[in-house]
Parts: C-alpha cells; structure tokens; sequence
C-alpha cells in the first residue's frame, strides 16, 4: 500500500508544482488554491508512505520522479524545450532512483 500512497504523492506533488507558475506568485487564486491544496495532499500521502518505507527511499523516489514528470509537463502546458544535458540529468535521476529501488538494500522493507 506504500507505494500507491507514494504514487499519490507524487501526482499530487506533481499538479502543486505545475500550478505554481499559473499562480504567478500566488497572485491568482484559483491557482493558488490548488497549489496549497496539491501540496497538502502530497504532504499527507507521503507521510503515511514513511511509515512503512526509509525517509531517504521514500524522498528520493517522490523527488526524482517528480522532477522528471514536471519537467515533462513544463514541456507541454509552458513549452519549456530541454537540451541534451538536461536531458542527460533526467536520465541521471531517473538512473538513481531505478538503483535506489532495485539494488539497495536499504529499499526493501
């Protein structure tokens, strides 16, 4: 059950970042709302995903795919375009938490 909460948290975490450029510094309230609300329900799902996984695990998988899925949003809604050593850096993180996962021992639970 960890994971789905983790993967709550993650989309929730993903919808709060994304909002917060059409907030623009908080100065339009339907996007500012949703902001405070997506981080909320991030904060929450990704508590309850501590009680069962590492702080470092759960951090570092809820960070590395939320960087990478908002940059892929970024691409699309604000058409932020990549170049390769961005490209490289999110093959990097996404790298590191794919061996987080699968080879650390830390990981398992």
């Amino acid at each position: 059950m960890h994971w789905l909460y983790l993967i709550v948290a993650i989309v929730a975490e993903v919808i709060g970042t994304s909002a917060l450029k059409a907030a623009d510094g908080f100065t339009r309230p339907g996007p500012s709302l949703l902001v405070v609300v997506a981080y909320g329900v991030s904060f929450l799902f990704l508590s309850l995903t501590l009680r069962t996984l590492p702080v470092g695990i759960a951090y570092a998988v809820w960070s590395g795919v939320g960087v990478v899925l908002v940059t892929i949003v970024a691409w699309f809604l604000y058409q932020q375009r990549l170049d390769w050593p961005a490209v490289i850096g999110i093959g990097l993180i996404l790298a590191g938490v794919m061996v987080l996962n699968l080879f650390s021992s830390t990981s398992a639970h």
